[in-house]
């Protein structure tokens, strides 16, 4: 008849293979259904439309304040280069070249390096030379309160 060993090897092997036939009750499911994969996407849609907004407002309100400080700082300068040198500078070239300015500062805007530069004259010149008295944006367009770039 059958020997002991040879009954627990065939048993041992049946049941090993009982349990990893793919016709099992209990077979794994791998991978997402349609229906799972459009939910999720769905959810990721609904994410983005209202993460993007957000973002683009914080984008614009940052590059107006950039905008303000950089102005401001110059303004700033045009003042002590007057009140050091006695006259007005010709350009905010000369700001950064006497190192009131380290560089010339970026219209975050306009994305240029490039100013309205306003010309005055200079009170302290007995030639009535002219000088620079004011920056303002070359950028079009309003700010998200509605004032003019050019205008800041």
């Amino acid at each position: 008849m059958w020997s002991a060993e040879y009954l627990k090897l065939r048993w041992g092997r049946a049941r090993f293979l009982r349990l990893r036939t793919p016709h099992s009750a209990f077979r794994i499911q791998k991978g997402f259904s349609l229906l799972e994969l459009m939910i999720a996407m769905m959810i990721m849609i609904i994410l983005i439309s209202v993460a993007v907004p957000t973002y683009e407002r914080a984008v614009r309100h940052a590059k107006e304040q950039v905008l303000r400080e950089n102005l401001w700082q110059m303004r700033r300068q045009i003042d002590q280069f007057r009140a050091d040198k006695g006259k007005l500078a010709k350009s905010i070239d000369e700001l950064v070249e006497a190192k009131y300015l380290h560089e010339k500062p970026i219209d975050p805007i306009h994305d240029s390096t490039e100013w309205n530069e306003i010309m005055g004259d200079d009170p302290n010149s007995t030639e009535g030379e002219q000088g620079l008295v004011d920056v303002q944006s070359l950028a079009e367009g309003t700010d998200s309160e509605g004032k003019e770039y050019s205008k800041y």
